[in-house]
């Protein structure tokens, strides 16, 4: 599917990211998808999103649909970055 609105690639961004999200438990997934969402999208994209879910119906992934409800119980698979190169790599092994 070719996305031609805007809102089309926001839903083929978002469903992009349940796809990743997909191996994993249906509540960290959701946690994931929720996290990345608010990290890396604008509230526009957000709000743009949210109000065009129920137009898009089933195209849109049942994950985001879950993770776009609100602040998710669980916790997201993925472990945070951090900014500060001292701190790159903690918590890895010493070996070697």
């Amino acid at each position: 599917m070719s996305a031609t609105t805007p809102n089309d690639r926001l839903v083929r961004m978002a469903n992009q990211i349940a796809l990743f999200f997909r191996s994993y438990p249906e509540d960290e997934a959701v946690a994931g998808i929720h996290k990345h969402i608010v990290a890396f999208w604008t509230p526009k994209m957000r709000r743009d999103l949210a109000a065009y879910a129920d137009e898009v119906g089933d195209r849109l992934d049942a994950l985001v649909r879950k993770a776009l409800e609100g602040e998710p119980s669980s916790e997201s698979p993925v472990r945070p970055a951090t900014r500060n190169p001292q701190l790159a790599g903690e918590g890895a092994s010493d070996a070697g």
